[in-house]
């Protein structure tokens, strides 16, 4: 799976952990230089505490558009660090 945003590509992996219909990215899959912490954050009542990211790509901005776990609850825990994208990002084969 890719993930895609403005043409290019954010994350790509064999490997992705699909959870409610989102792919969770392993994080050694993501290129990190496009992605900087937001200061948001949001409560899942079942996989805890999210932490997101802003996207960047192409001088392009678009905000809280990945999150991710750090520390999700044990029961999700597989999806520990990895990363989610929305807000415009396609996610392909």
């Amino acid at each position: 799976m890719k993930a895609v945003w403005r043409g290019v590509t954010l994350a790509e992996s064999d490997k992705t952990i699909v959870v409610e219909g989102n792919h969770y990215f392993p994080p050694e899959s993501v290129i990190q230089e496009h992605l900087s912490k937001s200061s948001a954050f949001s409560l899942c009542p079942w996989k805890g505490v999210a932490r997101y990211y802003t996207v960047r790509a192409n001088g392009e901005s678009n905000r809280n558009a990945a999150w991710s776990y750090p520390h999700p609850y044990p029961w999700i825990r597989k999806i520990r660090k990895h990363v989610a994208f929305w807000g415009g990002v396609k996610i392909r084969p």
